[in-house]
């Protein structure tokens, strides 16, 4: 399979509504010994309702779907262009100039509250779901309860954001068989795990209601507010493009995306950057960006770039809303026809 076509297929996959229905044979999740230990905890620790919870757990689903989609993701796509051509491209430049003409004065206060600019924040959305149109199709409860019982990679992560997910339910008085999202659980236009919707989602038009699925003001708020809270640097750059020579830069190439070394030591290694005013005690990872059949793409991450790997921590997927930003402010910049 191509690259283009396996990246293709895992995106149909994430937002397509479930293929098959699920196997009516299979026994329900509430009478399985792991799920009533799983229920118990939580009866113990959160107060939740005993009977409520083999409600809901007798008519949650093992969604096959959803375990077809996480078996085709892969670690890290094989080529830096073809991911960058999915979202960086003149179809979500347009959407993006249209979301944020409609939104420029909640973009505006989001930027002047958090320090995150409105191009980043329209990025991600866009990235996502493009714009809020594709959050995902799967009911939360049968994506969540199928990867915490039935996907042993990362079960133990997964049962967290389950329970996270009927916290969320309960705080928020949400019918927890209401909420579609993605195959991996994520809710609503800015595709926040229950987890993050609890710590970073806030009220941002002060309705009195958070609400990321349907309010695209509290998600441009959450998404700016989840940056800040991992270290945003306002008016700070995010990555650099560099040209390296010789060999000693390639003990300083990383998949890890923290930024570990100075500009001073990546330059006396051969990465040559236009850093502008950065000071050489500036920290950066170096970047290799792989297309296959092509010179590789270099480039400086630094502490921003980090804190977009904590909304998705794919490089490619840092690099793409890095790029996608920077073409919607060239754009906004521009007259349209």
């Amino acid at each position: 399979m191509s690259p283009v076509h396996r990246v293709a297929v895992l995106l149909l996959l994430m937002l397509a509504a479930p293929a098959r229905a699920s196997d009516p044979a299979s026994p329900t999740f509430a009478v399985r010994p792991e799920v009533e230990r799983f229920m118990a905890d939580l009866v113990e620790r959160h107060a939740f309702d005993a009977d409520e919870l083999r409600r809901v757990f007798a008519q949650a689903r093992r969604e096959e779907g959803v375990l077809e989609a996480m078996r085709a993701q892969p670690r890290q796509a094989d080529s830096w262009e073809t991911y960058r051509a999915l979202f960086v491209n003149e179809r979500h430049v347009r959407a993006g100039l249209d979301f944020w003409k409609a939104h420029a004065p909640t973009l505006a206060r989001a930027r002047a509250t958090y320090g995150v600019p409105e191009e980043i924040i329209v990025a991600i959305i866009g990235i996502e779901t493009f714009y809020g149109r594709n959050t995902g199709r799967w009911r939360v409860i049968d994506a969540l309860a199928t990867l915490a019982f039935d996907y042993p990679p990362r079960a133990p992560f997964f049962r967290g954001e389950l329970e996270n997910y009927l916290l969320f339910a309960r705080d928020l008085n949400v019918d927890v068989f209401d909420v579609r999202g993605s195959y991996a659980g994520a809710i609503g236009i800015p595709q926040f795990m229950p987890g993050s919707y609890l710590r970073y989602a806030v009220d941002f038009d002060g309705d009195g209601a958070t609400d990321l699925r349907a309010n695209p003001a509290d998600a441009i708020g959450s998404v700016a507010n989840f940056l800040r809270r991992h270290g945003w640097q306002p008016g700070a750059p995010v990555q650099l493009r560099v040209r390296v020579n010789g060999e000693d830069h390639a003990q300083f190439v990383s998949l890890d995306p923290m930024p570990r070394h100075t500009l001073l030591e990546l330059s006396e290694a051969g990465v040559q950057a236009n850093n502008g005013a950065l000071p050489a005690d500036t920290r950066a990872v170096l970047l290799r960006l792989q297309t296959p059949e092509r010179a590789a793409d270099y480039r400086l991450g630094l502490q921003n770039f980090y804190v977009l790997t904590r909304y998705n921590r794919s490089l490619f997927y840092a690099m793409s809303v890095t790029e996608l930003a920077d073409a919607l402010r060239a754009a906004r910049r521009k007259p349209r026809p």
